[in-house]
């Protein structure tokens, strides 16, 4: 087929699938960056900041005039009272990972919540004193195993163990994770894994790999931060034990949102277990006797630190709503058809001059592409941004992947399309 044919062929069927699309009016309801001219850019960047929902003005103009009229009375009499704003996004969060609106939680940010979670669920004792994680991890991740690690006066060279790719491979096999958590399991008294790899964009067999590691008797907990909302998760089926997220990248809840956090509903009632405590993890039937004694309410709640930050919250609330909506099983039909149509674009149109590194198997991926470019990392980089220039926004991360996410709720075909064209053109020699 003549490179014209195959132009027309691929215009053809984006604007067949988007006409067809369910999910299309979806992007109307977000603010799309624009250029100097006022035309629209092609937003590719979901994976790492969602973009913002028109409803967020109105939300979060709610707030500030329930806070202008009603100043600390808008902790009960708000519109949606401030003393229970969590309480509306349990819900749709729980139908997001695959558990019950106890076992989650909207609170801090990611990190926080992992040092959290680790303080209660990390509790090396006698040869069972590892954490086993994979080893491109996101840095954050890895910064705050380590610091755990030595808080507990174990070395991290020893007691850090990593698993990383077949030699010269992007990806990791679930084998060889099976491998390495079978292998060390007595020693293990954490596993930590990512839902999806953030630089390869590879989606884990987080249910095989969570058995295996409860089989090994260690503790399962899971960073969320490139899955939710964007894949099908089901942790409590799972007997995943702790889960953490952020909430700008898919979720859209802007940036520096409000985190999230899950726990297993067989640790609701474990008052034995450490945590660091904060008055509003504490029994909301009697918080405000202001008692000296912490008692920690039921569920993931019991590891809230302090009142969530409503203007945070505000935006995730909005976005959630438009998730209920949409539906997360029509999202994900949408995300496979639509990354596997950006990759074959990429793959023809760049053929000998890219990989795409992210695995093709829909089941291994969620929307994201990362794509590596056949040329001097330095001029990769320039390729991105000439791609930049061109109006389609992704990423670029050291030394030389390019990531592009079209994302379901507010991406087309032919973004996707556009895209692949624009790319095409940034990477000539």
């Amino acid at each position: 087929m003549s490179s014209a044919l195959a132009s027309s062929v691929a215009e053809t069927e984006a604007a067949a699938a988007d006409a067809a699309d369910p999910l299309r009016g979806f992007s109307a309801e977000f603010h799309h960056p624009r250029d100097a001219r006022g035309d629209r850019l092609i937003y590719l960047c979901g994976h790492s900041l969602g973009l913002q929902a028109k409803a967020v003005a109105r939300y979060v103009a709610e707030e500030l005039g329930d806070w202008r009229e009603q100043a600390v009375h808008g902790h009960w009499a708000a519109g949606r009272p401030w003393i229970s704003y969590h309480d509306h996004l349990s819900a749709p969060i729980a139908e997001l990972v695959g558990a019950s609106a106890t076992e989650v939680v909207a609170m801090n940010s990611l990190t926080v919540n992992l040092h959290l979670m680790m303080v209660s669920f990390f509790r090396p004792g006698g040869e069972r004193n590892c954490i086993l994680m994979e080893k491109s991890a996101f840095p954050s991740d890895r910064y705050a195993v380590v610091s755990q690690l030595q808080f507990h006066g174990l070395d991290p060279d020893r007691h850090l163990i990593e698993v990383a790719p077949r030699g010269g491979a992007d990806t990791l096999h679930t084998a060889d994770v099976i491998e390495a958590i079978e292998r060390h399991g007595a020693k293990l008294a954490l596993v930590l894994l990512p839902g999806i790899q953030y630089l390869s964009g590879q989606s884990l067999d987080l249910a095989s790999l969570a058995a295996c590691a409860r089989r090994c008797g260690a503790v399962v907990g899971m960073d969320l931060a490139h899955a939710i909302g964007n894949l099908p998760l089901q942790l409590h089926d799972w007997n995943v034990d702790f889960a953490v997220w952020c909430s700008y990248k898919y979720l859209n809840g802007g940036p520096g949102a409000i985190g999230g956090c899950f726990v297993h509903d067989r640790h609701a009632q474990r008052i034995d277990l450490p945590r660091f405590a904060g008055w509003w993890g504490h029994d909301p039937q009697t918080r405000f006797l202001m008692g000296p004694q912490f008692e920690p309410q039921p569920g993931a709640r019991g590891w809230q630190l302090s009142n969530p930050p409503i203007l945070s919250t505000a935006p995730l609330l909005a976005s959630l709503e438009i998730f209920q909506r949409a539906g997360l099983d029509r999202l994900r039909v949408k995300s496979i058809a639509l990354t596997a149509f950006l990759e074959r674009q990429i793959v023809r149109r760049l053929a000998g001059r890219a990989t795409v590194i992210t695995p093709t198997e829909p089941e291994s991926r969620g929307a994201q592409l990362s794509i590596r470019l056949h040329r001097a990392a330095a001029d990769a980089k320039s390729c991105f941004e000439r791609l930049t220039k061109a109006g389609i926004i992704g990423d670029w991360r050291e030394p030389d992947v390019l990531r592009l996410a079209p994302c379901p709720l507010y991406n087309s075909y032919h973004d996707a399309l556009e895209a692949a064209k624009a790319l095409e053109h940034a990477a000539s020699p």
